[in-house]
């Protein structure tokens, strides 16, 4: 924080001093930000040659291709696809999401995602994208919604290691309906997502899947007895992201897949009693 605190510094005093960013983000619109953003990059670009774009393609850890071979990860999907219920909508989404779409109903950090200059960002994983899909349909009618999607997702925060990539595919599930108390739609979806995932890493030809939960609030301990699972107790991530309980799924030791219940569509909606539970698998890791 403190780098890019003095990095932000060194720019606000090359382009005139701190009261640009005033008038960056307060003073003009939405529109007439893009407006300006788009002609300075329509400016940057004339100024490149081919040479350049080129320089960039072999640098940027955000364009290159996939490291993981198509054929795997073809296989990987049409495997995943086999488990998954008629019960669940396969979407295809827009690989860009509203600006904030990531950040506004959860935790995450703007500065974790490609931010473009039309007002929008590069979809960094697919749960949010439908979450938002899901307040809509839930706004309309008071049916239960499940929707599924894979999606090719770019993360800006830097992974070192094997398994760690700048973009890769998920394939996400998302279940909504109205709480009706004694934590039933918990008990329900929970067990639907767990069985989902799991019948999908076997699927691949991995077993045995773990299933390690985290139980976030004592009222759900009753919802994780019902489904299985090893306690985790000392994760650290996802606290202040899930609510209630969340999950993950390892495939023989490795993280391939992740999960729990957030409050998104109850704020998007603005009713307390809107529920969610999202999860989503790595393609890629599963690869």
């Amino acid at each position: 924080m403190g780098d890019e605190s003095t990095a932000l510094q060194r720019v606000l005093r090359k382009a005139g001093g701190p009261e640009i960013l005033d008038v960056l983000a307060e003073r003009l619109s939405g529109a007439d930000l893009t407006t300006l953003l788009l002609e300075v990059m329509r400016v940057r670009a004339r100024g490149l040659t081919p040479a350049d774009v080129l320089r960039r393609y072999t640098t940027d850890r955000f364009v290159g291709p996939a490291t993981v071979p198509f054929e795997r990860i073809r296989r990987v999907e049409d495997a995943v696809l086999s488990v998954v219920p008629a019960d669940f909508e396969l979407l295809t989404l827009a690989p860009v999401a509203p600006l904030g779409a990531h950040s506004a109903p959860a935790t995450v950090d703007q500065n974790k995602v490609i931010t473009t200059i039309r007002n929008t960002e590069v979809a960094a994983d697919p749960t949010n994208a439908l979450a938002l899909e899901a307040a809509v349909r839930r706004r309309r009618s008071t049916d239960p919604v499940r929707l599924a999607a894979f999606q090719r997702v770019v993360r800006a925060q830097h992974f070192a290691g094997a398994g760690a990539y700048a973009h890769f595919g998920l394939f996400a599930l998302v279940s909504g309906d109205r709480d009706t108390g004694n934590l039933a739609f918990e008990r329900r979806h929970l067990a639907e997502h767990l069985r989902v995932l799991t019948d999908a890493v076997r699927a691949c030809g991995i077993p045995d899947p773990e299933v390690r939960i985290t139980v976030l609030d004592p009222r759900f301990e009753r919802v994780a007895d019902g489904v299985g699972g090893t306690d985790d107790p000392d994760r650290r991530s996802g606290r202040g992201y899930y609510t209630g309980l969340c999950f993950k799924i390892y495939a023989d030791g490795v993280e391939v897949g992740d999960g729990g219940f957030v409050d998104w569509t109850a704020r998007l909606l603005g009713n307390r009693k809107e529920r969610l539970l999202i999860s989503a698998l790595g393609v890629d890791r599963l690869s």
